[in-house]
């Protein structure tokens, strides 16, 4: 499965994520929820949490929100 963490999602903003995370509580809250997210989706994805189609795409929704939110504060 492809890694959707952030740092890969957006290699060239490293060292702003990590300063935002370290700087800004309201980036590092989301940053938190979006990697509680994705661990969520992986493990489902990995057959290590069983769960409904639905209730999967709802994830697959957050995290793509939390990332654009994370992506805008980037910008």
């Amino acid at each position: 499965m492809d890694k959707h963490y952030l740092l890969n999602e957006f290699p060239e903003q490293k060292e702003k994520i990590l300063d935002l995370k370290a700087s800004d509580p309201a980036f590092k809250t989301l940053y938190d929820e979006y990697n509680t997210v994705n661990h969520e989706v992986e493990r489902i994805e990995n057959g290590l949490e069983p769960t409904s189609d639905a209730y999967l795409n709802e994830l697959r929704l957050k995290r793509v929100e939390l990332k654009d939110q994370l992506y805008a504060l980037l910008q």
